[in-house]
């Protein structure tokens, strides 16, 4: 049996606007986290207070320093983050936030460069990249900094001594249009390959992403590499930018998207039809987008002032519609589980997968030999080195 998760559209936007917009703190106690994700990191010898102030003694400290905010965030199109912007702009409208949005792989060494240049433009990073954080942080590169709630926050998303705490889990899976696809027709992952589906499937690159190429990764190890010859021959449309398969389908160009998100991308999914699968046999893949204050940043007050918003229940529960929350005391979405009660999320796996990047790079190039080269320009657009520098 598979259980079927309704993607919602602009109406269920609007609800999570509204709920961010009323979005308020919440403060917790002290907690260290015992684990570390692979490769084990190295801990400080002193323990890091949780932030006690509220939200608003944070943005007032963050209008004291300039009322300025800019984040890298990983991502596939420009606007993808709008909705969050609107809410911020309504809650703390003397603190401009500024979104650049490109893909993690691209932003990471983007922040290397300019650190190493003494250009740094981002004063919070938020990424997919997940083996730079250890990186960084051996560094100094980060600031340790643990926001209200941190102690909520699963072991699995985030980082002992506040060097790093995921915002959001996010997942990919397959998405479906039952206008299209009658109800038991596909089963299982394994049934793609049908010669029925030939022409109706849409992915974007594997080799593009490293969560997608996780996932495919996954479905080889379960059903092999046949089936993944077999998959390849179907002629599926392939694009650029993890949105790319849920958007054909969102535009009826096709039938079933491939590794998709749990909700929409640029073009709203169809509320009636249109069905994110959360399958009970076959894998799928969940991480915690990570996110960091830089230690050079320039705007540390307002930086901080964003994590807490991020982090506070109401915007963890506000984000049900897109993602899972990363904190204990926040449920899921009605009718799902906790993401890290999923074992078929294979949350650790990606991490220790992702570490990995010669096993990463050989998994990359073995796809493209399959789907052929990544073609065409990247979604977000071409940001170049210093996105960001100019401000209006």
């Amino acid at each position: 049996m598979l259980e079927k998760v309704q993607s919602r559209t602009k109406q269920v936007v609007a609800a999570t606007l509204t709920a961010l917009m009323a979005a308020s703190c919440s403060n917790g106690s002290s907690q260290t986290n015992p684990l570390a994700t692979p490769p084990k990191e190295e801990t400080e010898q002193t323990t890091l207070a949780i932030e006690t102030k509220s939200l608003d003694e944070l943005y007032s400290d963050a209008q004291k320093e300039g009322g300025e905010l800019t984040i890298y965030a990983g991502g596939d199109f420009q606007g993808m983050y709008s909705p969050l912007e609107a809410a911020w702009k309504q809650r703390f409208p003397k603190v401009k936030l500024n979104i650049i949005v490109d893909y993690s792989k691209f932003h990471d060494v983007r922040v290397d460069n300019q650190l190493a240049t003494g250009t740094l433009i981002p004063d919070v990073i938020s990424f997919q990249t997940l083996h730079d954080f250890p990186r960084w942080k051996s560094q100094g590169k980060l600031l340790a900094y643990k926001p209200a709630g941190w102690d909520k926050v699963h072991d699995k998303f985030k980082d002992p001594d506040g060097a790093w705490t995921a915002i959001a889990a996010y997942a990919f899976s397959y998405r479906i249009d039952t206008a299209k696809v009658q109800e038991g027709e596909i089963k299982s992952v394994q049934d793609l390959v049908n010669p029925k589906w030939k022409n109706k499937l849409a992915s974007s690159y594997p080799s593009d992403d490293d969560a997608m190429l996780f996932l495919y990764k996954k479905y080889v190890d379960k059903y092999g590499w046949e089936w993944l010859a077999k998959l390849a021959s179907q002629n599926i449309s392939l694009g650029r930018g993890s949105n790319y398969g849920g958007d054909r389908v969102s535009l009826g160009e096709s039938s079933i998207a491939v590794g998709a998100w749990r909700l929409g991308g640029q073009v709203a999914p169809k509320i009636d039809t249109e069905q994110w699968i959360l399958p009970a046999n076959d894998p799928f893949m969940a991480w915690g987008q990570r996110a960091a204050i830089l230690a050079e940043a320039k705007h540390p007050a307002a930086a901080k002032l964003y994590l807490n918003w991020l982090l506070s229940k109401e915007v963890q529960e506000a984000g049900n519609a897109f993602s899972w929350p990363v904190r204990t005391d926040v449920p899921a979405a009605p009718g799902i589980k906790p993401i890290w009660e999923y074992d078929n999320a294979n949350i650790d796996e990606f991490v220790t997968f992702m570490h990995d990047r010669g096993e990463v790079e050989r998994w990359r190039q073995t796809m493209s030999l399959y789907f052929g080269e990544t073609q065409g320009p990247p979604s977000p657009t071409f940001l170049g080195l210093h996105p960001g520098l100019q401000r209006n």
